[in-house]
């Protein structure tokens, strides 16, 4: 069960509004992250309880300062990371939703803590682990390009095969235009394009 507690994406106007609302409620500023939304956590938290044993926080960082997207995968763009991951038993949060909350405010301080020495230092603190590269990961995903790419493959050897030129244009144009949509939905999970949720001053506007 996945909770991303900042609620939307960073960006710069996104997180001075969010500091100026941590300023209104006496919380420390953070320079990284952006303040919290504590109901859903808290209220994840006492649903859950019985049923997980505990809360993983993780913090994740693109060495080099890169900033990676759908589209840089696709043009085949090389991404290296770290990860910092960190354990919490479930019975160390409190049951209480105000002091839960507080919790929460203290772990992205921790977390705000933890980005800041990375981007001194360019490693997280504690044991490092480097995961052994794995044959069937890279086994599994030739498996299933060979079984669903096979069939368009076949039918357009047949489409070249036919020697018909508007066949073949017809075909390029489809192969293009599927192309150039991909790109286009892709291109809209950038940051730059993100939602106005968290931005008071869209909404003052609108």
């Amino acid at each position: 069960f996945l909770l991303y507690c900042e609620g939307t994406r960073f960006t710069e106007t996104k997180h001075r509004i969010s500091m100026e609302v941590a300023e209104s409620k006496g919380l420390p500023k953070l320079k990284y992250h952006l303040l919290p939304r504590t109901k859903g956590f808290t209220t994840a938290v006492q649903c859950l309880r019985g049923t997980v044993s505990a809360v993983y926080d993780v913090t994740l960082n693109f060495r080099g300062n890169k900033n990676p997207s759908l589209l840089g995968i696709l043009y085949g763009k090389k991404y290296e990371a770290d990860m910092c991951v960190r354990r919490f038993p479930l019975e160390d949060i409190p049951r209480d939703e105000k002091e839960a909350a507080n919790w929460l405010h203290k772990l992205y301080q921790e977390k705000d803590a933890l980005q800041e020495m990375y981007n001194q230092e360019g490693i997280f603190p504690g044991q490092q682990f480097k995961p052994p590269r794995r044959p069937w990961t890279l086994l599994n995903f030739l498996f299933w390009a060979t079984v669903l790419l096979s069939p368009l493959f076949t039918f357009g050897f047949g489409v070249f095969a036919s020697g018909s030129p508007l066949l073949i244009l017809a075909f390029l144009g489809l192969v293009g235009a599927a192309s150039f949509g991909v790109r286009r939905l892709i291109g809209v999970t950038e940051i730059e394009k993100g939602s106005s949720y968290g931005n008071q001053e869209f909404k003052k506007k609108e």
